[in-house]
């Protein structure tokens, strides 16, 4: 396998690059072993400092294991990977080594909103339900402007989050608005459906208010579903076009 000589710039970010996407994408296999420090060094021509400094991230994000003698085996990333892969891979400025990437991380915030929803009927208290319905009015005074009923749209899904008492929750919701591809970072127009539903959001901030626990799983599963969705059938148009010029 051979590599492009790494520009001088970011030299240790680009070494990581190259290598997580080689990984991700399978050109490197589970249980494999990469090149020596001194041949990646080579091979990019770079420092070996680079190269370890590539490595050492590579093994925090569980795609290798550097062994005390040196070689490094490439991991089953589907198998010891975590979430803070997924912020790695959001991040990456070329092209993502997983495809659907985007549509599924916003099939999990469909799945954690919903939940995260009935969670906050349950247990939020008069404080934090105060703060819901307070949130909800921020976001509905927001029309006609996407991009600002984006931000407070956002700023709403936290407090519900908040409200869920879920801190496994709430540090993915922490994870996914940082990175590259959080909702936060989707393009609003992309998520008109949504955002301009102000009827199921005024639903779901009264459910939660009433302790409508499945009420609000509902809203709120149908309401973020609707981004899902759509980004779903915009990957496959995508493919269906890919394939056509094929």
């Amino acid at each position: 396998m051979t590599f492009e000589p790494i520009s001088r710039q970011s030299v240790s970010d680009q070494v990581f690059g190259r290598l997580r996407d080689a990984i991700v994408s399978g050109r490197y296999a589970a249980d494999e072993t990469l090149p020596s420090e001194r041949e990646l060094s080579a091979t990019f021509e770079v420092n070996r400092h680079a190269v370890r400094e590539a490595l050492r991230r590579l093994q925090q994000l569980g795609l290798v294991q550097v062994s005390q003698g040196g070689a490094t085996r490439v991991l089953d990333w589907r198998a010891t990977a975590g979430l803070d892969l997924t912020m790695a891979l959001a991040g990456a400025e070329d092209v993502l080594p997983v495809a659907t990437l985007e549509r599924d991380v916003l099939e999990m915030r469909a799945c954690i909103g919903a939940d995260a929803a009935r969670l906050c009927a349950e247990r939020a208290g008069p404080g934090a339900r105060a703060a819901i319905a307070e949130a909800v009015d921020r976001y509905a005074a927001a029309i006609p402007d996407l991009a600002r009923m984006g931000e407070a749209d956002l700023a709403l899904w936290r407090r519900i989050i908040e409200g869920s008492g879920n801190i496994a929750y709430l540090l993915a919701f922490n994870s996914l608005t940082a990175g590259a591809l959080a909702v936060g970072h989707v393009p609003a127009p992309r998520r008109t459906a949504e955002l301009l539903d102000v009827a199921a959001h005024r639903r779901l901030s009264d459910q939660i208010a009433r302790g409508d626990a499945a009420g609000a799983q509902r809203t709120a599963r149908a309401l973020l579903a609707l981004t899902a969705i759509g980004e779903a059938a915009a990957h496959d148009e995508a493919g269906e076009t890919t394939s056509e010029r094929g």
